[in-house]
């Protein structure tokens, strides 16, 4: 298949192999567990192939599309060995993948017709959001764009510094208010000053809590609303950024926020430290909502845009 051919950089593809090594070892023990001493794919081996990808967060439904796919070219091939398998769950998957029209980007870019391009970041505590932020703040800026980010999330005191010590060390605007202020007051500062100094991007964090669905989405509608009064079809995206090594409760927590927001890119983050990477082809394909960001490491440069080609290669490599 031309699926694969040389995307990124060598050294972020080395970023990207490392990342998923967790993910990929844990994959291949249980593969390899679940082929032994079968020679062609058969009814036992798909059956065993089920758990091994269920096992490795990929997620049920996903893994039945996934299951089908190969039966169905069991069947037009009449015999199918074993050795075969790595090469074709591959393929399978970046089919798959190829479905959500997600992944297909390879640098950090904005909308041509979008300035500012007003990004709100949306998350529960604890995931990586204002990690994430500080990241993409770095990216953008070193992509030569003007960045100013704007901390609604105001419900903690942590959340303000936290990304206050992340605009100093990338050396973008920080528009803030006191702990407790109005979270669409917060956003409309930030957005007449984005406005003010004619910046590029705009990256706006909200508060990381959902005990309350009703009350996040009329938060959330308010930020909104508020916005649009300086950028009318502010915000562009919605990102929701999700902790990898989470596995299963990433998939619950997309299913929360997408019910409350209207979601539209993900960042899956710490899948560096996780045997749990299936669960980025799972929510990807589930929600049809494309992943945009991958976190595969601490570092700042650690973040990078999603392309699901390099990363079912490396997944597969």
């Amino acid at each position: 298949m031309s699926f694969f051919k040389r995307i990124f950089s060598s050294e972020k593809k080395e970023t990207l192999d490392k990342g998923l090594e967790q993910t990929k070892t844990s994959f291949f023990s249980k593969l390899t567990k679940a082929v032994a001493g079968k020679s062609k794919v058969d009814d036992e081996v798909l059956d065993n192939l089920e758990e091994v990808l269920v096992s490795s967060d990929v997620g049920v439904n996903t893994t039945l599309k996934i299951i089908e796919r190969i039966e169905a070219r069991v069947a037009q091939d009449k015999y199918m060995g074993t050795d075969e398998l790595n090469k074709i769950l591959r393929e399978e998957i970046a089919a798959l993948l190829s479905e959500t029209k997600s992944g297909e980007e390879t640098e950090f870019t904005i909308p041509a017709n979008k300035k500012p391009y007003v990004l709100m970041v949306v998350g529960v505590n604890g995931v990586g959001k204002t990690t994430t932020i500080g990241k993409l703040a770095h990216q953008f800026n070193k992509a030569g764009y003007k960045v100013v980010l704007g901390a609604a999330d105001t419900f903690r005191a942590a959340a303000i510094d936290q990304l206050q010590i992340w605009a100093d060390r990338v050396g973008v605007p920080l528009v803030k208010q006191q702990m407790g202020s109005d979270p669409a007051s917060v956003a409309f500062d930030t957005l007449q000053s984005a406005v003010t100094q004619n910046a590029d991007v705009v990256i706006i964090d909200t508060a990381g809590r959902l005990h309350n669905k009703v009350n996040l989405m009329a938060e959330l509608t308010k930020v909104k609303r508020v916005m649009q009064k300086v950028v009318d079809d502010a915000p562009h995206d919605v990102l929701l950024v999700l902790d990898g090594s989470t596995g299963q409760n990433a998939f619950e927590q997309a299913k929360q926020f997408t019910a409350a927001t209207e979601v539209s890119c993900l960042a899956v983050t710490k899948l560096d430290g996780t045997a749990k990477g299936g669960v980025v082809i799972g929510i990807s394909d589930q929600f049809q909502i494309p992943v945009k960001y991958i976190g595969v490491g601490e570092g700042i440069e650690d973040l990078q845009v999603f392309n699901k080609f390099e990363f079912v290669d490396s997944f597969f490599k």
